[in-house]
């Protein structure tokens, strides 16, 4: 009988004993394309993986990074996983965010996240040292220590010890239930969470996705998220070390700009297992012709999982209609449900077996009840994310915490072991969302924030309870009037419907649409085209219409509809459309917003 292997009692132990099992295998391939838009890679091996970032982690081990925050900007791949693993080898706790690059938005994200972290130090590379070095002290924090991982791993002088000495890694003793990184999740720019993962979370979760997925030391998993989102970070990065297996790895830049990447990238190095969220499906729909598809072969992609938001069935259906020429399968698709909160995947399907879809009743899902449309009514097809995977799924009611019977709609409650342990430095946000008991005092749960209905073991997300829009008394789920409104013309994109209140509840939809011209005498009927639609379709008015420009919809780093942000962009009046229609009781609305704030600058300039 062969000797028991030890059960890792952390992430590090685990990624250290892939390292030596396999130290010339490859481990991951940074892809990126070239300047004749053919696609090169990077690769590192286990051992170099080993070997960079165990080097790392003796440097910030003889800095004293142990149990200290660590910020990691990187746009690079290898130089991300250097820092990242260096982190945890260290005994530090990552915290991935994304890089600033000059943009407004993310300067104040990160700004922000190295305050709510307490940052003690910041992982960039030696070319952008100075320019991070700078931004700190812009932003009042010039306390955190920017080291430079390429520096250290390349035993730059100043890596060394006092004397010359290289300092020597040691095992940083670090338990189950230690935090290995903080995972911020997309909400407030101003206001961001921290979602503490610890090492039992981690492993409990790689456990739950390899079980769910089926994935084994033989696949290649792979994606274009940014790594400081949980699909990336924890999916496309992390999932191939649990495996001992390679990764394939995109810029989401080089995804954004060429859609085709991600597919070439999926044909040129056998990717097997990987996705992303439905608007990545979508795009390679909307932009990637018949030219750069044909030659394409996408018969060995057997998971694409589809999660991060809400699922369509329409998408999937389109997508492998129009790409069964590549050898891809309906089949093939993978709708799961997951959460940072969460560590990643909840829920998910059997690969290889089409995912279960119901089409319900509208009227009844606005009363938080799923029955089979009937014959000449509206309907939704919803899609499964399939059984929980390693953990435990309640449906809730969000009021009286009662638990609902199959069929009912209400929020969706998490327990298990990849459930974290809260949000950093959030004792009050903690008791709400990860303390949870249900009204019969079990407790330990996990509120999600979405609404779901569980039927026959399988669970449906139907949406997210904040943004639900109670209008004339109904309950309308924005996601079915984007829906609705994007079918409306061959040249509408991305839209966002919210509701705003000013005596009642009006709704409001921001269209993107594709026009060369800001006054094309089109809009005004686009415009009409959408309020008829919606009344026709909703039985409520859509008295305010945006058509903007591609590109104004606000949407996260992973593709997430920001409809909060969206809402308060329009009430604050930083949206210019290329045609509005506004009821007059909300312009004064908005109006009235803008002379506040116009008042409020103007006080702040009297007392400075």
């Amino acid at each position: 009988m062969g000797a028991m292997i030890a059960v890792p009692r952390n992430f590090t132990q685990l990624a250290l004993r892939r390292i030596q099992e396999r130290p010339d295998a490859t481990a991951y391939q940074f892809v990126r394309a070239g300047h004749d838009d053919r696609l090169e890679a990077d690769s590192l091996s286990y051992g170099e993986v080993g070997a960079r970032s165990l080097r790392l982690a003796a440097w910030l081990q003889a800095r004293g990074c142990h149990g200290q925050r660590v910020l990691i900007l990187h746009t690079d791949g290898a130089q991300f996983v250097t820092s990242f693993l260096g982190c945890l080898f260290a005994g530090a706790v990552a915290v991935p965010a994304p890089p600033p690059g000059g943009a407004r938005q993310n300067v104040e994200r990160v700004a922000n996240i190295i305050k709510d972290a307490a940052v003690s130090y910041l992982m960039t590379d030696s070319a952008n040292a100075s320019a991070v070095s700078q931004l700190l002290a812009s932003i009042g924090h010039p306390e955190v220590v920017c080291l430079a991982t390429d520096r250290a791993v390349a035993g730059a002088p100043g890596a060394s010890e006092a004397g010359g000495r290289e300092p020597q890694w040691h095992e940083p003793g670090l338990f189950p239930d230690d935090v290995a990184y903080l995972q911020y999740t997309s909400g407030s720019v101003s206001d961001p969470k921290g979602v503490m993962v610890t090492h039992r979370n981690l492993l409990a979760n790689q456990e739950a996705i390899q079980q769910g997925m089926r994935t084994t030391s033989d696949s290649v998993v792979g994606g274009w998220l940014p790594f400081h989102h949980d699909m990336g970070l924890a999916g496309h990065l992390l999932h191939p070390l649990w495996l001992g297996s390679r990764g394939v790895l995109l810029p989401p830049i080089s995804f954004v700009k060429r859609p085709v990447n991600w597919l070439r990238m999926i044909d040129a190095y056998g990717i097997t297992t990987g996705g992303g969220p439905n608007l990545g499906y979508d795009l390679c729909l909307r932009r990637v012709t018949d030219e750069q598809s044909a030659g394409l072969d996408l018969s060995r992609w057997t998971t694409a999982v589809n999660g991060a938001e809400p699922v369509r069935a329409e998408t999937m259906d389109a997508f492998a209609e129009r790409f069964a020429s590549t050898g891809f399968r309906r089949e093939a698709f993978y709708p799961c449900y997951g959460l940072a909160e969460a560590t990643l995947l909840v829920s998910g399907g059997s690969p290889g077996a089409p995912a279960l879809e119901r089409t319900v009743d509208s009227a009844d899902l606005e009363h938080h009840t799923v029955r089979a449309a009937r014959p000449g009514r509206p309907g939704r097809t919803l899609v499964s994310s399939g059984i929980p995977r390693g953990c435990e799924v309640r449906i809730v009611d969000p009021e009286s915490h009662a638990p609902l019977p199959d069929g009912r709609v209400g929020e969706i409650w998490v327990r298990g072991e990849s459930v974290a342990h809260g949000y950093w430095n959030r004792p009050l946000d903690n008791a709400h969302a990860f303390r949870a008991t249900l009204a019969d005092g079990t407790d330990g749960f996990l509120r999600t924030g979405d609404l779901g209905v569980r039927e026959g073991g399988e669970l449906f997300v139907t949406g997210r309870l904040k943004d639900i829009m109670i209008v004339s008394g109904r309950n309308l789920y924005p996601q079915d009037i984007e829906r609705s409104v994007q079918q409306v013309s061959a040249l509408f994109g991305s839209s966002a419907a919210f509701s705003v209140e000013s005596e009642r509840d009006h709704v409001v939809v921001v269209q993107e649409v594709r026009t060369s011209r800001s006054y094309d005498t089109r809009l005004a009927s686009l415009a009409a085209d959408v309020q008829q639609r919606v009344a026709s379709e909703f039985e409520v008015a859509a008295e305010n219409v945006l058509l903007v420009r591609p590109g104004t919809v606000r949407r996260t780093t992973s593709g997430k509809l920001q409809r909060r942000a969206m809402r308060q962009m329009f009430l604050e009046g930083q949206i210019h459309p290329l045609h509005e229609v506004v009821a007059p009781e909300v312009r004064k609305l908005v109006e009235a917003a803008a002379d506040a704030r116009a008042d409020s600058r103007r006080g702040a300039r009297e007392r400075g």
